[in-house]
């Protein structure tokens, strides 16, 4: 009975101070790591929203350019398809400056990119591209 009394309470079974110091600088390193891509994740999810407002923008130009030479009227000025694209791109867009029918500064949370129009004629229609 000694002996199992003797090796219960010599046996001391833990952690030292420098062994749970050593986890956390793994652990904060890996926090950091993840981090950092996330972030990156971000940006690029942003940069992807951009491209989509960017190319919303052109169908809808096109669509207005299309009705607009079809109609009984027919093509009249680039500053009528301007005007009937709307520009409004839905929550978390931006324009600052802009849009003007020449182009503008389209943002979307922490991304922002200029833009700019090519006007329509009555041959083709206009486009906005990134600068």
């Amino acid at each position: 009975m000694d002996m199992m009394k003797t090796t219960l309470i010599g046996n001391r079974e833990g952690f030292t101070l420098l062994e749970l110091m050593a986890v956390l600088v793994i652990m904060g390193v890996m926090a950091s790591v993840a981090i950092k891509r996330f972030d990156l994740l971000s940006d690029n999810a942003n940069l992807t929203a951009i491209k989509t407002a960017v190319r919303e923008l052109n169908i809808q130009e096109t669509l207005v350019w299309t009705e607009m030479k079809l109609s009984d009227t027919g093509w009249t000025a680039d500053v009528d398809v301007y005007n009937g694209v709307e520009k409004n791109l839905g929550q978390g867009y931006s324009w600052n400056p802009g849009p003007t029918i020449t182009g503008g500064n389209l943002h979307y949370k922490s991304q922002s990119v200029a833009l700019v129009r090519s006007p329509s004629t009555r041959n083709t229609f206009g486009s906005w591209k990134q600068t």
